[in-house]
């Protein structure tokens, strides 16, 4: 399983908190490519675990306070 930003950002708009069966579900109908379908498939499930955010699915995923950058500046 690997995760770029760009597969990450198809599950930005994804109706969390979501199973991994609706995230799939969700990502299919939104047409997110199969890199994020194979990827979700490959989460372990528990059933009845919802996952609460992307960070949850990636935990890699970097939030904003990874960028070193200035909001007030820009």
């Amino acid at each position: 399983m690997y995760w770029t930003l760009e597969l990450a950002s198809f599950l930005e708009d994804a109706p969390w908190p979501a199973t991994k069966d609706e995230l799939i579900d969700y990502s299919i109908r939104s047409g997110a490519p199969i890199e994020v379908i194979e990827n979700l498939q490959e989460l372990e499930d528990e059933p009845g675990e919802y996952y609460e955010n992307m960070e949850e699915v990636w935990p890699d995923y970097p939030r904003h306070d990874d960028f070193f950058f200035a909001e007030d500046e820009h």
